[in-house]
């Protein structure tokens, strides 16, 4: 019989690090999800994984309170727990350690996911919105700076939190940002962000070399405390939605996702805004694509039943 599941974690998280190059939160995550299993499955033999037993713990998961009183599990937080062990097993697999093949452990089914973006009304308000605050005149320009370059190049909010001064070149439109999984990809910074941005670098007296800070509110001069956090990012976003009187809870994602919606509105084909966004897989992106339905129905009217519709006007 081979060693319990739990004598092989601490090397597979390692794995992750090194190899995989998988961020902290991520391997946090994993090893939040495969903790969850072997205390559920008693910590069994590798060897000892079954199909039944994966059928038990996905039954188990389906039935799971959240803990945040929002009831059972969603699906992709089910297919979360599902895609760690399965790679988890096929470390092990790998490694010459018997066990269940990965590849019998299937991912629940979700049905479409609902993609909240801001339409252009919205958008306006919610960049403008910094401009109408009482806030320190460099909190303003910051915080404008922020929302204008989430727009333009659909950063994720870690990813814009990480910038540092030297990663941007204005006079190029342009920055290669080190996203998920380790991967590069190449953003472009519009005439409005690029005005932004340089609004507030030249208001900025530090040597500190991140590109977004944290200001003291309360100083007179908003002095610098730090560089900001992604958590700060996340509130800002919200404030100044519910500033401009927008119903719907919007978040930097929210902008991710308005910044890929814009851009297939306007008729970005979807392989290009897969790059932007820096999406692995193409599956990931088609979640926008049932937005621009819209643009059917403009199709189907320009398109469709034309030839009757030409005969009625002869007559």
């Amino acid at each position: 019989m081979s060693k319990t599941l739990s004598s092989y974690l601490r090397q597979y998280l390692e794995y992750l690090e090194i190899e995989k190059g998988r961020s902290q939160m991520t391997i946090r995550n994993y090893e939040f999800y495969l903790q969850r299993f072997i205390e559920w499955a008693k910590d069994p033999a590798a060897d000892a994984i079954s199909s039944e037993i994966i059928r038990q713990y996905r039954l188990y998961l389906n039935r799971l309170e959240d803990g945040r009183g929002n009831g059972t599990l969603k699906k992709n937080t089910q297919n979360y727990h599902l895609i760690a062990l399965r790679s988890f097993l096929k470390y092990l697999a790998r490694n010459d350690v018997q066990t269940l093949p990965a590849e019998k452990i299937e991912l629940a089914k979700q049905g479409s996911r609902d993609v909240a973006f801001l339409d252009a009304p919205d958008l306006s308000r919610l960049l403008d919105a910094p401009d109408r605050t009482d806030a320190p005149k460099i909190i303003k320009v910051r915080d404008r700076a922020i929302l204008e370059l989430f727009f333009s190049t659909g950063l994720r909010v870690s990813e814009l939190a990480n910038l540092r001064k030297e990663h941007i070149n204005l006079d190029r439109d342009e920055f290669t940002v080190r996203g998920k999984g380790d991967k590069t990809r190449v953003v472009f910074i519009s005439h409005q962000a690029k005005h932004s941005l340089k609004a507030y670098l030249d208001m900025r007296e530090d040597e500190r070399p991140f590109l977004f800070l944290r200001h003291d509110r309360a100083a007179s001069g908003a002095d610098v405390i730090g560089p900001i956090t992604p958590r700060s990012i996340e509130r800002l976003v919200h404030r100044y939605a519910v500033f401009s009187g927008i119903p719907k809870h919007v978040t930097p994602h929210t902008l991710r996702h308005s910044f890929a919606t814009d851009l297939l509105m306007n008729g970005a084909d979807i392989r290009s805004v897969q790059s932007m966004l820096g999406h692995s897989s193409i599956t990931t992106t088609q979640i926008y694509t049932h937005i621009t339905n819209q643009q059917l129905r403009q199709v189907h009217e320009a398109f469709h039943d034309v030839r009757r519709e030409g005969k009625k006007d002869d007559e």
